[in-house]
């Protein structure tokens, strides 16, 4: 550490010489005693200076090591926000899989659906010819036989008219198992659209 200005050492050594003469002149005493005076107020200010530096250099010691922990443990939360970011976006490409499973699934569904609509109104317009043609020949049955009438005699006409009884009961027969298959079909129809539903909603649900 330098010396104060205005002070040097080798002013308590060296004495000045006096005016006119050979001897030595001794430092005064108030001067020496004024620059230890401040010699002292300057190693109080450095000491000082240093407990402030010190204090400071351990606050920031200690600053430094909060930073390093919370540098740690942010680096354990990122590590976790990197792992479940990961299973997110796993799950989600598992779902958009499942959907699109799914939503495959309807298409096919729907596309069986239409073709069992298609073919269930094949059905009744066949079943529609079917009872006009049964219609005109139960309408020529009973034309006939009221010509017959006029031609065989009474004796054959009970014969004659349960035969036709007969063949109406049949003809009713085929057309009471036609409807019975009809009502087969939109029972069957009516089952998978109900199916059908809750699996469009849970499908709805998972795209939301």
């Amino acid at each position: 550490m330098n010396e104060p200005a205005g002070f040097n050492i080798e002013d308590l050594i060296n004495a000045t010489p006096l005016k006119g003469g050979g001897e030595m002149q001794e430092p005064k005493v108030e001067q020496m005693m004024g620059k230890l005076r401040r010699l002292q107020q300057g190693k109080r200010a450095l000491e000082e200076e240093i407990k402030d530096i010190k204090s400071v250099s351990d606050s920031l010691q200690k600053e430094l090591a909060t930073l390093h922990t919370e540098a740690y443990q942010l680096e354990g939360i990122h590590k976790e926000k990197e792992e479940l970011c990961r299973k997110l976006q796993f799950q989600c490409e598992e779902s958009e899989q499942d959907s699109i499973r799914q939503l495959n699934q309807n298409k096919k569904s729907e596309e069986l659906l239409e073709q069992y609509r298609c073919e269930i109104q094949e059905f009744k317009l066949k079943h529609r010819k079917q009872r006009m043609k049964f219609e005109n020949q139960l309408h020529q049955l009973i034309e006939q036989h009221k010509n017959l009438h006029s031609v065989f005699t009474p004796e054959r006409l009970p014969d004659e008219i349960e035969s036709a009884e007969n063949t109406r009961s049949q003809l009713l027969s085929a057309e009471q198992m036609k409807l019975a298959q009809l009502q087969l079909l939109d029972e069957e129809l009516q089952e998978m659209e109900k199916q059908k539903q809750p699996a469009a909603t849970a499908a709805e649900t998972q795209e939301e």
